[in-house]
């Protein structure tokens, strides 16, 4: 027969017991460095931006929101291969916004990724359009960003509506007017 062990003290309790020693306690990794999102700067670009109590036609802004979204805009026509993009200021010209964006596409299915991307770049980088038109046709689509206007339009109907034209020659003249 066997017989029933004994008790016996163990050895981390009691008088005789170690002291126990301490775990090391892990370092917390670094967090690597956040890169500033297109969001967050938006963000901070509307809280910088300092509009004078003027005329529009006088009136003068702090780069901010808008040239952010103009560079969202241009960056999201240079990666689907926009052609001729033109960039036109026309402030004081009209009230209805301060830039046109006018850029062309080779194709009517062309034309309507180029405006899809746009919309898909401006609504990423927390901005919203406040319409878009012509999505459906694909010949011409016009997006509207409050302050900026961007037409996709094939190569012919940009030939025939001329719309640089139309405004090359009023920022001409607002040029004459203030020299």
């Amino acid at each position: 027969m066997t017989q029933p062990k004994k008790k016996t003290a163990s050895r981390s309790h009691g008088p005789t017991a170690r002291a126990a020693k301490p775990k090391p306690v892990p370092k917390p990794k670094p967090k690597p460095a956040a890169r500033p999102t297109v969001k967050a700067a938006v963000k901070a670009a509307a809280k910088a931006t300092v509009r004078a109590k003027a005329p529009a036609a006088k009136r003068k802004r702090a780069p901010g929101p808008d040239a952010l979204a103009q560079a969202v805009v241009l960056d999201a026509l240079s990666g689907m291969k926009a052609l001729d993009v033109k960039v036109l200021d026309v402030r004081g010209l009209t009230d209805i916004a301060d830039t046109m964006i006018i850029a062309s596409g080779t194709s009517d299915r062309h034309v309507r990724s180029i405006a899809q991307r746009v919309v898909e770049k401006v609504k990423e980088a927390g901005m919203r359009p406040h319409g878009v038109e012509g999505l459906q046709d694909g010949d011409w689509v016009l997006i509207d960003l409050h302050e900026m206007i961007v037409h996709v339009m094939l190569p012919r109907v940009r030939d025939f509506y001329g719309l640089e034209k139309l405004w090359d020659v009023k920022i001409a003249k607002r040029a004459a007017v203030r020299a």
